[in-house]
C-alpha cells in the first residue's frame, strides 16, 4: 500500500480512505481533475491521525477495511468534527452497513464499481452540504453574538437609571431632603423593595446573557467543593434565621479536589440552598451535602419544604420558568437562577437533577466528574484524589 498522498490545487478538500490501492488513485484522479485537494490514506488510523492536519471537507471512508473500519472512522469524525461531511463507499455486499452508517451519521454512499462523473457528483453534493453547514454556524455565531451585544446593552441602560432612583429614594428615606412622613416612608419602601428586585432580575438576565463557557473554562483551577459549601452556609445563615429554617451541612472526609471555576461553583450552591429556604416552611430544614459516588463529587440540597408539582419538573431549569408564576406570589424570583446554575454545571462537564413530591420537599443534585479535563490546548490535567 501507498503512504499518503495528496494531489490536486484546492477548490475544496477531500480525504479518500481505502485500503484498495486502486480505489485511492481513481478518486484523486476523478477529483484532482477537477480542481479538489485530495489525500489519500489507506486505513483509518491513518486518516484520524492525519484529520487535523489536513483538515477535510469531505471524507470518503470505505466501510470494509482491515483496522479500525469505515463505521469506527465515522463516528471518530463526528467527535472530531461534526460539520465534515461524511460519504461512504461500499459494495453490494456491504449495503447493509451502508444503511448503519448513514443512522451514524454518513451524508451519502457510493456503491462499487465507481465511475469518475459519480465520484464528483457525489462530492459536488457534500461540498454544497458542507457549505451549507458552515454558512449556517456562522450565521448562528453571529446572531448570538448580536442577541448577548443587545441584552448587555438593554440591561446596562437600565440597570444605570434604576440604581441612580434606588439612591434617591435612600437619601429620601435618610431624611437628607427633609421630614418623610411615616405613609410616605411605606410607600418608598415599598417602591425601594421592587426596585432592589428588578435589580436583580437584570444582574441575573446579564449573566445569562452574557454566560462564555469557553471563558469560564479557561479560568478552571482546582477546588475543594467543601470549602466552597462552608462559605455558603456561613453566607445564608442569616437568610435561614430569618425565615426559621434550620440550616446544616455535612460532608465526608478526604473528598478529591476537582477541576472548575470557583465563583460558578459557589453560584450554583447558593442558589440550590437559597431556593431551599425562600420556598420553605417555619421550622423547616435545608440540609447541604457533598460526598463521593461513582460518578464523581455530588452536591446533595434537600428540603422538607413546599415540593414541586410533577407537571412542572421538566421545566424547572428553563429560562424564565417559574412554578408559582403569579404577579403576586409570595415569593419573588426571576426564573433565571436554575437555569444559570444548569449552564454553569454542564461547563464543568457535570449534571443536575431534581426529584420532589409536592407538600414534603425537594432534593436537587449536582455531580462533578473526577476526570474532567480542560480544553486541548488549555493545558488541564487529570485531577487526582486528595
Amino acid at each position: 500500500m501507498k503512504d499518503t498522498i495528496t494531489y490536486g490545487s484546492q477548490k475544496g478538500r477531500v480525504m479518500v480512505v481505502d485500503d484498495e490501492e486502486v480505489m485511492r488513485d481513481s478518486c484523486a484522479k476523478a477529483l484532482s481533475k477537477v480542481g479538489y485537494m485530495v489525500e489519500t490514506v489507506a486505513d483509518g488510523d491513518s486518516a484520524i491521525k492525519r484529520f487535523g492536519e489536513f483538515l477535510p471537507d469531505v471524507v470518503l471512508v470505505d466501510l470494509k477495511m482491515p483496522g479500525k473500519d469505515g463505521i469506527d472512522v465515522i463516528e471518530d469524525l463526528e467527535r472530531l468534527d461534526p460539520t465534515v461531511v461524511r460519504v461512504v463507499i461500499t459494495g453490494y455486499a456491504t449495503a447493509a452497513l451502508a444503511v448503519e452508517a448513514m443512522k451514524k451519521g454518513a451524508y451519502d454512499f457510493l456503491s462499487k464499481p465507481l465511475t469518475p462523473d459519480e465520484i464528483r457528483i457525489v462530492v459536488n453534493r457534500a461540498m454544497e452540504r458542507r457549505r451549507l453547514i458552515l454558512e449556517k454556524e456562522a450565521m448562528m455565531r453571529e446572531q448570538e453574538r448580536i442577541r448577548k451585544n443587545m441584552m448587555s446593552l438593554v440591561s446596562h441602560e437600565l440597570r444605570a437609571p434604576l440604581a441612580a432612583t434606588v439612591q434617591y429614594l435612600e437619601v429620601i428615606l435618610a431624611g437628607m431632603s427633609g421630614e418623610v412622613s411615616d405613609e410616605a416612608r411605606e410607600l418608598i419602601h415599598r417602591c425601594n423593595s421592587r426596585l432592589h428586585e428588578m435589580l436583580e432580575l437584570f444582574s441575573r438576565w446579564l449573566n445569562m446573557a452574557t454566560f462564555d463557557k469557553d471563558k469560564i473554562v479557561e479560568e478552571f483551577s482546582e477546588v475543594a467543593v467543601e470549602e466552597i459549601a462552608q462559605d455558603v452556609i456561613m453566607t445564608m445563615r442569616p437568610m435561614a434565621e430569618e425565615h426559621q429554617v434550620d440550616l446544616s451541612l455535612e460532608t465526608a472526609d478526604h473528598l478529591p479536589r476537582i477541576l472548575g471555576s470557583r465563583p460558578c461553583i459557589e453560584e450554583i450552591v447558593n442558589n440550590l440552598v437559597s431556593n431551599g429556604i425562600k420556598y420553605n416552611k417555619p421550622e423547616g430544614w435545608v440540609k447541604l451535602q457533598i460526598y463521593q459516588d461513582k460518578e464523581g463529587l455530588s452536591v446533595e440540597v434537600s428540603d422538607n419544604g413546599q415540593g414541586i408539582p410533577p407537571e412542572h419538573l421538566p421545566r424547572i431549569f428553563d429560562e424564565f420558568y417559574r412554578v408559582d408564576g403569579r404577579r403576586n406570589a409570595p415569593v419573588k424570583g426571576s426564573g433565571l437562577g436554575l437555569a444559570i446554575a444548569k449552564k454553569m454545571v454542564e461547563a464543568h462537564g457535570g449534571s443536575i437533577s431534581v426529584s420532589s413530591e409536592q407538600g414534603k420537599g425537594s432534593v436537587f443534585k449536582v455531580t462533578f466528574p473526577l476526570d474532567h479535563r480542560m480544553p486541548e490546548g488549555q493545558g488541564g490535567e487529570k485531577l487526582d484524589e486528595k
